[in-house]
């Protein structure tokens, strides 16, 4: 089985839509955790509503926390997960009707590798994320949070709940240091809205040409903490 954790923080109105596209998957034996992270929306309402017209056999759990932040709202969902295999989706995701389905017989198919990723739509823009590699991981962020891993491979430490940026790079680096890798499917399984966590996306030239903007600043800010934290500088 598959558990998938759905960390929401005032997103009510794109995880109907993410909820859906979970419900109308080729793959079907999943259970459905999600941690509303002190959303001001009225999210729970929208879900209760949504949930009473829903005609499923799965499993779906709804948690309430004050707002703590994604990680903690994901190492939340994951103390109730009882899946084999463990999923992050994020609350403005949409997947394609078959990416558990794929996504699962990836890694079965795939015993070396502890999780499976792949590329993804942020509004039109594709980001092809390409095949695993460890000292391309080492030098950037480039694998979404949103792969299937198996549980047994989570780390016991969870989410690191003080890293406030590039959280899903903290973690696969993380797993990297514990023999952990991952697998590249070359297909895109998922899209996401804009607006959410890679809401200030810039190109990449951006980064070099124009360090003097405020959201070049913060994302290297961040990239130098994590670096630090893995000694990567």
């Amino acid at each position: 089985m598959i558990s998938i954790i759905i960390p929401v923080y005032n997103q009510a109105d794109k995880l109907i839509k993410t909820l859906e596209s979970i419900n109308s998957q080729s793959y079907q034996d999943y259970e459905v955790i999600i941690v509303n992270d002190g959303s001001g929306d009225g999210v729970d309402g929208i879900f209760a509503s949504y949930y009473r017209k829903l005609e499923t056999n799965n499993h779906y759990l709804f948690i309430n926390q004050s707002n703590q932040g994604a990680p903690s709202a994901r190492n939340r969902g994951f103390k109730s997960a009882k899946g084999e295999y463990i999923f992050f989706c994020d609350a403005d995701a949409v997947l394609v009707s078959d990416a558990l389905e794929i996504m699962l017989g990836t890694l079965e198919n795939n015993l070396a590798a502890s999780y499976v990723y792949s590329s993804f739509k942020w509004g039109k823009k594709l980001f092809k994320l390409g095949k695993f590699d460890e000292e391309r991981l080492k030098r950037e962020p480039y694998i979404h949070t949103m792969s299937l891993i198996r549980k047994n491979d989570f780390p016991e430490s969870g989410w690191d709940e003080s890293v406030k940026k590039l959280q899903d790079w903290d973690l696969w680096l993380t797993m990297l240091e514990q023999g952990k890798r991952g697998r590249f499917i070359p297909k895109v399984l998922f899209s996401v809205s804009p607006g959410g966590t890679i809401s200030s996306w810039l190109p990449s030239f951006a980064y070099k040409i124009m360090p003097f903007l405020s959201t070049v600043k913060k994302y290297k800010k961040a990239v130098n903490i994590i670096k630090e934290k893995h000694g990567l500088q």
